[in-house]
């Protein structure tokens, strides 16, 4: 796969307290994108500045939910080298949830590479602190403008990447409840 790059000039500022990351606000430089369309398949794989999508208020993701998202964390070890768990199980999971959305499947060894592109780009972004990682968030939308059930014939499939701390910030505090089985 041919993956076009479209690097910014201006790059963020990095958070300096990684014990204050918090989960899902902060987002890296750059993101993934790459098209598909209906006789023509996945296409157009590029790396671009983060940035907001033009949609059409009629987007069929807004309106009729056919979309599908996963999400995956990076960790750097104490030797400073990233890791990942089993992202291939990750976008095979993902095409389990295009085939029930009726969205055409991504193949994993594109989505892997896609991945380990931005990654590669990224990789400053990677968080150095124990218990802080890279949010890995792949989705795809369907994005043909109509207010009507059926299949898109067009898509976006993108990655973007979120230095993250903790998912809730006071930490994990379960409800406590009585069980019974009458």
């Amino acid at each position: 796969m041919n993956i076009r790059m479209e690097l910014t000039k201006t790059l963020k500022q990095k958070p300096t307290d990684e014990t204050k990351l918090g989960f899902g606000h902060i987002f890296t430089d750059h993101m993934f994108i790459m098209n598909y369309d209906t006789g023509e398949g996945w296409h157009d794989a590029r790396i671009v500045p983060y940035q907001n999508l033009s949609l059409s208020p009629a987007a069929m993701c807004l309106h009729y939910g056919q979309e599908v998202f996963e999400g995956l964390k990076a960790y750097r070890t104490a030797e400073g080298k990233i890791q990942l768990f089993r992202p291939d199980e990750n976008f095979k999971r993902l095409n389990t949830s295009n085939k029930r959305m009726v969205i055409p499947e991504i193949p994993v060894d594109d989505a892997l590479e896609a991945l380990t592109a931005l990654l590669n780009v990224e990789k400053d972004w990677v968080p150095h602190t124990e218990g802080a990682s890279l949010y890995i968030r792949p989705f795809i939308i369907a994005t043909d403008p109509y207010v009507g059930v059926r299949p898109a014939d067009h898509y976006l499939f993108m990655i973007i990447l979120s230095p993250s701390g903790a998912y809730y910030s006071t930490g994990l505090n379960p409800v406590k409840i009585y069980v019974e089985s009458n």
